[in-house]
């Protein structure tokens, strides 16, 4: 193997393994299946029912005699150096849930050795078997060219009077997996709204270093994935600042889509046998009827306005005279007589409330 130059490379940016946690059905999975292309290596036999391309992580079992055939350390091992190959289009593999690998791997351990405890595998065999096998998953996934993403579950932890909430994944094993992550997002279900935050980071992640848009479209719905200031928010596009246009340049704009008339202008509609006259700034009419419409001089058109005066109808002031309303009748309505007496004094009024 040969050293490298003797130079600063480039670096990648962009947040490759993720430890993401929470209390069941608060959006972890959900969150893990946004990422590009993912495959799930799923611990609870639900494979199956999952549209997600899925694995089920399994010790498996002989039928006829119980016993482990196939340890889920060899299948994990088997499935690591299939996306060592590459070749598959898969760009995100997820361990659905981190907790229950451990546990399989533990119990592998302890059936191999015939004993009920890790603990109990002698000279501390079992712990260390347990610790080289869940730290070479973690460093030969994290080595892969792929997104790698863990789920736990949640728990608490009592510190004084109040309960903090933490992974359920162990201490030693906690060291082990988020050490080898980049983000620490907990999920946490809110209302109706889900919660997705940074509990902790590699480094103090910038949006311009994200190469992948779609790990920045997520990373963007993760609060405290980013420095807080303009950096962290959003990059809207920049909208160029138009000028306002005054009436008077609007006008000349739409004039330009409209025809006028150039001057007073005088047409005859043979159809209908009648005179038009349009003046000047007058929009010529987007109608089918002025085509069939012919140009006439000023003279003409005044000819024909006084012959058209002479044929019409009558006068309408003569016709008024000619035709007057009918006159008003009389009055007929009967007042309804009075029910008291002439003379008889009227009843007292009610008093006046202030």
């Amino acid at each position: 193997m040969a050293l490298p130059p003797n130079k600063p490379k480039k670096t990648i940016e962009t947040p490759r393994n993720y430890f993401i946690w929470g209390p069941t059905m608060n959006g972890k999975s959900f969150l893990a299946s946004e990422f590009p292309n993912p495959v799930i290596f799923n611990t609870d036999g639900n494979a199956a029912q999952i549209e997600t391309p899925s694995v089920d992580l399994k010790n498996e079992r002989d039928p006829k005699t119980g016993t482990i055939k196939v340890t889920v350390v060899e299948q994990m091992l088997e499935l690591i150096k299939d996306l060592e190959k590459g070749g598959h289009g898969f760009e995100t593999v997820v361990i659905d849930v981190i907790d229950d690998l451990v546990t399989l791997i533990e119990q592998a351990i302890c059936e191999e050795n015939g004993v009920d405890y890790v603990g109990d595998v002698p000279y501390g065999k079992g712990w260390g078997l347990r610790k080289t096998f869940i730290t070479s998953i973690v460093v030969r996934l994290k080595a892969l060219p792929m997104n790698v993403i863990y789920i736990s579950r949640y728990a608490t932890k009592l510190e004084g009077t109040l309960e903090k909430p933490i992974p359920s994944l162990g201490d030693k094993d906690l060291n082990v997996v988020n050490g080898n992550c980049d983000l620490n997002i907990m999920c946490q279900k809110i209302g109706k709204k889900y919660l997705r935050r940074v509990v902790d980071r590699r480094k103090n992640y910038q949006r311009d270093w994200i190469e992948d848009e779609r790990i920045l479209k997520i990373l963007d719905s993760v609060i405290g994935a980013f420095d807080k200031g303009s950096a962290s928010e959003p990059q809207q596009p920049s909208k160029p600042v138009e000028e306002k246009k005054t009436l008077t340049q609007i006008a000349e704009e739409v004039k330009e889509d409209v025809k006028v008339f150039d001057e007073d202008s005088y047409y005859f509609h043979p159809e209908s046998d009648s005179y038009v006259m349009y003046k000047k700034g007058d929009v010529v009419p987007d109608d089918p009827d002025f085509e069939h419409c012919n140009p006439i001089s000023k003279e003409e058109y005044e000819k024909g306005i006084k012959e058209e005066s002479k044929s019409a109808d009558p006068d309408i002031e003569q016709y008024v005279n000619d035709n007057p309303p009918p006159a008003n009748a009389p009055n007929t309505t009967v007042k309804a007589p009075r029910t008291a007496k002439p003379g008889a004094p009227r009843a007292p009024r009610a008093p006046r409330t202030k």
